[in-house]
Order: C-alpha cells, then structure tokens, then sequence
C-alpha cells in the first residue's frame, strides 16, 4: 500500500496540495515516516516520489534534498537506491525547472493489452467469440437507434477504459462520482448563465474568503447563444486556480476540460486537455480568444495552438497556450471553445487561469530595507487598503500556505507584531518590473478580522 500510495502522490499529489490537510509538506512526511521499515524496491519507488514533489512543489525541495544527501541513502548497501539518490540529488541541484519538469511528466496511458488467454481461445474456439462479438454490435445497434430517437438531449457519459482522462495530468473522473469529485474539484451544480468579465483585482482578498458571492459573479464558465440545451456539470471557480496552476477547470455531461499551467516572470504556457465524455464525436471542433475586452488584448500577448475539428468518443486532444505579460492587467482572459454534438452547437466560455500574481516572483528584504521601501510608495494611488472578516479559522500556517501559493514571499522578522504578515513580490511584465508590498494583520478580537494593506511601484 505504500508503494502504491506513493505513486499516486508523485503523479497526482498536486491535485490535492491546496487542502491543509494534505499539503505538500505533510503528503512528504506521511510517506516517509514508512520508509525506514519499508523493502529496497519501495524505498527506490518512494525516492522517485520525492524527486516528482521537488518538481510539484518547490517549497520543500531544501526538504527533500536533505533526505537524499543522508549517508542511509547516498553510502546505501543497495545499488539501486544508492544510484537514485546520487542521480535525483544531483538533478534537484543542476537542472532548471523547465528541464525538471520536464524529464518528471507524469507518466503516459499505458497501451490497452489483450490477455494471451483470450487469445488462445479465440483462436481454439472462434465461433463463440464471434457470436458475442454479433450480440454486442447488436446490443450497440439497439442503444444508437434509442439515442438517435431521443436527440437532441445529450447522452450519458461513459465509463473511459484506459483513456487519457485517468492518465492525463488533471486526472478527472468521467462524471459526478469522479475522482475529480473525491478531490474536492468541483463544486455543486448550479443553472447557466451569460459569463461576465471576471476581475483580478481583489482576488487576494477572495482567496482568504471576503465578501459574499454576488450575482455578477458567474455561476458558471458557459453561455450559450446558440444552443438548445443545458450545460450542467461542475461549477469551477477560476478563485480556485489563483494558487494552484492545475486541476479540472470545466466538466459537463459531454465534454471534461483540464489545465496544466506554468510560468517564469512575464512568460506562461497554459496546456489545456480536451476530453469527449460521449459514445459519439464531437464535430467542428474550434476555439478563440474572446476578443470583447481590448484593453486586455494590449495587456497580454496571448498565442493558442490549432486544435483538430474532430474529437472521437472517449478522446482526449491537447491544445497550449502560449501568454507573455505585456503590462499590470486586471481582467482575465477567456477562451470560446465551440463544437457540434448530436447537431446541435455548443460554446464554452473558458476563464483561462491566468492572473495578474501568476507572472510574480518572491521578494525577500531586510526590516530596515522593508520599510525604507514602504516610505518611498507614500502616493495614494499606490496603496489599498481593505478590512474584511475571515470566513474560516485564523490558521497561520494556512494563511501563509496561501500567501506563498499566491506568488509573495512571506518574510519573518519584519513587522513588530508577530501575528502580522509581511510579504514582497515582484509582478515581471515586458517592459519593466513593478515591486508589491504587502501586510497582513490579523485582528482576532475585532469579530475575527483581517486588514489587508498593500502598496506597489505601479498606479
């Protein structure tokens, strides 16, 4: 069970990082508080395992490192541990992290095999394989003439037998019993409606949970001009893609949409995982970048990838995204995905996961440099201000888990006040770099409040 546990974690342990309860660090410890006691191919799985989080999560790559250089490791009796150890260390330390993540994809579908008893059989006794071939093709006759009769309301989903949906990146299931239900993915269903513009501006706020959900936010990532059905199916918040980069981003009764993202400064790529839920093709496959907010096309320079206009029953395509930050933007960006099923079009709006703190990186700075710079940014339009009440317990590991995964530096020692947050960033854009300061502060005897105080180089 370790074994297997531990494969799961190095492919998938991403998906459920963003819950406390299986953070990074404590998906790392559970593992190897079992690794002592475990056999020599368990503790070469387990070190494989480790090598695939320093890629997932950066954070404990000093962490890991650390096991790895332990002499029980390095000086093991076991060649094959030993030579792990050497190679994965010393990949942690050279390689960049494109060429990590890289060489540390998860792993491909694994190919579809025929038993060899089967195939004996078949060839002993042909006849009778033949007449159940017969009544499944009869079977499958049946159920498209019923299909037929019922169109234009969707069919059901299928079950997918090896199918890239459970070996793709975001990993999600076939339908509401899905293991993207499992992981906490998706939330409940709610009714369609006309997506609007999504802003960023607030949306550190919003992942500390401020404020109510109001009615212009969308309730769903869908419009649907032109089509005569529902879409029903998981209601993703793009709030939730603000701190992680992968995950099921859109999934209805007919089509699963994953994303796997990556950035370095002003540069991303987006690699979305189109997945055809159905028994028949998806037709006239096509997608655009909403072109309705200007200022956004000025602010961002994004590039997508053809994508083919035939989606097979059960297939899986890929399609990147290429996104370079030309200035500080507030909106984000939309995707219209269209195809044909049963006759009938469909559109898709697509929130692409991509914000303004995504192209930011960590600042670190002494106490005295900290607030030398705070003094400088004393302009009104360089500061914000915002009081809010928490909506879950004042955890300070998880405000902080969040704070990093949000793109800042949480930094120590700075603010009098040890209850206070003090972070830097810095938002890398084509032409210049914008610096981002930030303080936190709880207030637990104010109705469980926060103030969030921020102040950038930028207007």
């Amino acid at each position: 069970m370790v074994k297997v546990g531990g494969y799961i974690l190095g492919e998938f342990g991403n998906l459920i990082a963003g819950d406390q309860r299986s953070s990074p660090l404590v998906q790392f410890q559970l593992l190897h508080s079992k690794y002592p006691l475990c056999a020599v191919s368990t503790r070469s799985l387990l070190l494989s395992t480790y090598v695939k989080f320093i890629n997932l999560f950066p954070e404990i790559r000093t962490i890991i490192q650390d096991v790895l250089m332990l002499d029980s490791n390095l000086r093991s009796s076991d060649a094959e541990v030993q030579q792990r150890a050497v190679e994965y260390l010393q990949m942690s330390k050279v390689a960049t992290p494109d060429v990590l993540a890289t060489v540390l994809e998860e792993m491909p579908p694994f190919p579809e095999r025929e038993s060899s008893i089967l195939a004996i059989l078949k060839k002993k006794k042909p006849s009778a394989f033949k007449n159940e071939s017969d009544e499944k093709k009869e079977g499958k006759m049946t159920n498209g003439e019923n299909n037929a009769a019922a169109m234009p309301t969707a069919s059901p989903p299928t079950t997918l037998t090896s199918s890239a949906f459970t070996d793709a990146i975001t990993s999600g299931g076939g339908g509401a019993g899905g293991i993207s239900d499992l992981l906490g993915l998706e939330a409940p269903a709610s009714s369609s409606a006309p997506a609007a513009a999504v802003p960023a501006s607030n949306v550190l706020l919003d992942i500390f949970g401020a404020g109510e959900a109001s009615a212009t936010e969308p309730s769903d990532m869908s419009f649907k001009p032109e089509a005569q059905e529902n879409f029903t199916g998981s209601d993703t918040n793009i709030k939730k893609f603000v701190c992680k980069n992968n995950g099921i981003i859109f999934e209805n009764d007919i089509i699963q949409i994953g994303v796997k993202a990556e950035f370095a400064k002003n540069m991303g790529r987006v690699a979305l995982y189109y997945g055809n839920k159905t028994q028949a093709s998806l037709s006239d496959v096509s997608t655009a970048l909403d072109t309705s907010n200007a200022e956004l096309l000025n602010e961002l320079n994004i590039q997508t990838a053809p994508v083919g206009t035939l989606l097979a029953a059960g297939a899986q395509v890929q399609q990147l995204v290429k996104v370079e930050c030309v200035q500080d933007f507030t909106d984000i960006p939309a995707l219209i995905v269209s195809f044909t099923y049963a006759g009938v079009p469909q559109r898709i709006r697509l929130v692409l996961p991509i914000t303004i703190n995504k192209f930011q990186t960590v600042a670190e700075m002494t106490q005295q440099d900290f607030f030398a710079r705070w003094k400088a940014l004393s302009q009104p339009t360089q500061e914000a201000q915002q009081i809010f009440k928490a909506q879950y317990p004042m955890d300070s590991e998880q405000v902080k888990t969040k704070l990093i995964g949000f793109g800042i530096g949480v930094m120590g020692g700075i603010d009098p006040n040890p209850d206070n947050f003090v972070c830097g960033g810095i938002v890398h854009t084509r032409t210049q770099q914008i610096g981002i300061l930030v303080r936190l502060e709880p207030n637990k005897a104010a109705e469980v409040r926060y103030q969030h105080t921020s102040v950038t180089g930028s207007n």
